[in-house]
């Protein structure tokens, strides 16, 4: 599938890292460093506008190396770029660790994957069918 997309980063477009990698990597692209303190957000750009075919999604993930080395990820994931969106692609990086992080021009800062979606229209009934699990959610089903 063919993507148009707009690069005013400096960084090559995203790419796949092997044959069956399902992200592209999206780096920070700003002037200067920024600096995250403990529970600090911020948008970081990444100068990329994409177009996307109607049906399809951008979903932007954190990246599990960020998130395990150093407790930095996406604060609202998956973000959802939609079809119809023509805007920066700017990602809400959040830190939770207890120290100060450096986010630095042209860092791989978080995963983008490209999915379908189907949109819905809702039939509204009296009740729903019975299931087994019924109305058991969070942890119902046990730890086993």
């Amino acid at each position: 599938m063919k993507v148009k997309i707009v690069n005013h980063s400096p960084y090559p477009c995203p790419a796949y890292a092997t044959p069956q990698s399902a992200g592209v990597d999206l780096r920070a692209h700003m002037e200067e460093p920024i600096t995250l303190a403990p529970l600090q957000r911020a948008m970081v750009p990444t100068g990329l506008y994409i177009a996307l075919p109607a049906g399809f999604e951008a979903q932007v993930r954190p990246r599990s190396g960020l998130a395990a080395k150093h407790g930095v990820t996406v604060l609202n994931t998956p973000g959802t770029i939609d079809a119809d969106y023509r805007g920066e692609i700017r990602v809400i990086l959040v830190n939770l660790s207890d120290q100060p992080f450096e986010v630095v021009p042209g860092e791989r800062i978080a995963q983008m994957v490209i999915a379908r979606h189907e949109q819905v229209s809702w039939e509204e009934v009296d009740e729903l069918d019975a299931t087994e699990r019924g109305a058991g959610g969070f942890g119902s089903t046990g730890k086993k």
